[in-house]
């Protein structure tokens, strides 16, 4: 393996671990927002050194996108989140949540010491072709709906946070 993957790998391991951090511990909501785009990136990293390209520009456009979007319209319109908080954003279930994150630590640590069969076939050239001809024929129809029904989400969520 290249040492150039190997330092690049674990740059773009250690910016997603960084802005995942920084989701949890971050003081008011507009920081957190702002560490979970860092984290975004940090993954799509990783979906380019995996070699899939549109798996990457995904995870840019859609997920972080998303969140700027979200920054911008549902945080950024509310008075509260913009000011710190004196405790931060604890609450009385911190020892709940470090459990099911331990646990699940547990089974992914056991997941990657299984033993996977790996295919040495190649994926067809038209992959990315197919995705679209899905996309445009067989699940338009949800796409668009789920994507009027976010829509709505945030319209609404405007509407309540303007009161």
């Amino acid at each position: 393996m290249n040492l150039f993957v190997i330092l690049a790998f674990g740059l773009m391991a250690l910016t997603t671990l960084v802005g995942a951090f920084g989701v949890v511990t971050g003081r008011t909501m507009f920081a957190s927002g702002l560490w979970l785009v860092l984290s975004f990136v940090g993954v799509a990293g990783l979906y380019v050194l995996l070699e899939a390209p549109f798996l990457a520009a995904a995870q840019v456009l859609i997920y972080a996108g998303a969140v700027a979007i979200l920054i911008l319209f549902a945080i950024m319109l509310t008075r509260r989140v913009m000011s710190e908080t004196p405790g931060g954003q604890t609450n009385n279930q911190w020892a709940v949540a470090a459990f099911v994150a331990v646990m699940l630590f547990v089974v992914l640590l056991g997941a990657v010491n299984q033993n996977w069969q790996v295919s040495d076939k190649a994926p067809p050239p038209d992959v990315l072709t197919r995705l679209g001809e899905a996309f445009l024929g067989q699940y338009l129809l949800p796409f668009e709906i789920i994507s009027v029904l976010l829509l709505a989400a945030l319209v609404g969520s405007i509407i309540i946070a303007r009161e």
